[in-house]
């Protein structure tokens, strides 16, 4: 009797940790809007402005420098297009949703601050072929024997910024997903958000940039 009773708890114990093991976290994951999210990111965020040429024989007059705007002020002035178009364009618009979502955190406009920044800096870097873009979306140090301390530390901080603003894509895809940000969903879409920021960065390239394909073979643009 005791057998047939220990035979039973065995046997419901074993169906449990196989149901439990057989358990996937499904997360929908639309790549190319993803792609268009990370572009619109950077167009905002971290390209440069463009400065109004001042009349011909007339320097342009200088301006007192305006207060540093916070991360609100940022995101209203980034996607005023947005707002006048309403809330229901941007209900059909996964792209426009993941975009606003990541600039509304804090972490990620101080992340694109720093590379903003440091832009001039890392371009530099990848026109002398010291530095490259990898498939995981990060930078690394190509050239070793080029490389300074300085630059060694500006890559470590690139990278360092990149991850924040990769993070954030995977909590806003479960976000707009319904899904809880727990261990396995985040390490489910993550990979997917680095690959798909690594394509959008190999788009952006210069030529002459090294980039890292998607199989690890480093090509020049």
């Amino acid at each position: 009797m005791k057998r047939t009773i220990m035979k039973a708890l065995l046997a419901g114990l074993f169906g449990m940790l196989a149901a439990c093991a057989i358990i996937t976290v499904n997360v929908y994951f639309p790549e190319k809007a993803v792609k268009e999210a990370y572009k619109s990111l950077d167009e905002m965020l971290l390209k440069p402005g463009e400065e109004k040429p001042a009349p011909d024989g007339q320097k342009p007059a200088e301006e007192k420098p305006a207060p540093a705007p916070g991360p609100q002020s940022k995101l209203l002035k980034g996607f005023s297009s947005f707002a006048l178009v309403g809330e229901a364009f941007a209900a059909d618009n996964y792209a426009d949703q993941l975009a606003i979502e990541i600039s509304g955190m804090p972490e990620v406009l101080k992340a694109y601050d720093e590379m903003k920044a440091r832009l001039p800096q890392l371009d530099l870097l990848r026109d002398q072929g010291v530095v490259g873009e990898t498939n995981q979306g990060l930078v690394t140090i190509r050239d070793k024997g080029k490389a300074t301390p300085q630059d060694e530390a500006l890559v470590k901080a690139e990278v360092a910024n990149r991850k924040t603003v990769i993070t954030a894509m995977a909590r806003a895809i479960l976000k707009l997903n319904k899904q809880p940000e727990s261990k396995a969903a985040i390490g489910q879409v993550l990979p997917k958000a680095a690959a798909t920021y690594a394509d959008a960065k190999r788009e952006a390239a210069k030529p002459g940039w090294w980039t890292q394909l998607a199989n690890g073979r480093w090509v020049q643009k």
